[in-house]
């Protein structure tokens, strides 16, 4: 029982000091994460304005872009000002006239945990990102 104690003991450690070295990681930069999400998709055309209603998610890209997704798009953000300052911890708060997200709006930031207001984002145009139609083998 004492040498299985032991055992215990020495593959729980070896499990922690795994874990701390799997922590220790590098985070991607921002554009390595925009790529990597993007990385099976093709852009398409920029656009104007979204639908918000229709988003189903967004996920801010530190200090790079917002995606937007509606369906199997995502719509790419690329702020013309006030991207430096995108934290993915950012709570994005958006005051709208009508229920369409477009180019000349602004998002404004706030700190996840505090609440407190952080910023704000001018918004540009939304390229939309879809997966190519998949080409069937010839027979």
């Amino acid at each position: 029982m004492h040498t299985r104690h032991k055992l215990a003991l020495v593959f729980g450690g070896t499990l922690a000091i795994l874990a701390g070295v799997a922590h220790a990681r590098p985070k991607l930069t921002g554009e390595a994460q925009l790529a990597d999400m993007l990385k099976d998709r093709v852009a398409g055309k920029p656009v104007d304005c979204i639908s918000l209603p229709m988003v189903s998610s967004s996920t801010v890209i530190d200090k790079t872009a917002i995606v937007y997704q509606m369906g199997g798009t995502y719509y790419v953000q690329r702020p013309v000002s006030g991207a430096a300052d995108l934290d993915d911890d950012d709570v994005l708060v958006t005051r709208l006239s009508t229920s369409e997200l477009c180019s000349i709006d602004t998002v404004q930031l706030h700190d996840r945990m505090s609440g407190f207001w952080r910023g704000f984002v001018a918004l540009n145009k939304f390229v939309p990102y879809t997966r190519p139609p998949k080409v069937r083998a010839a027979s």
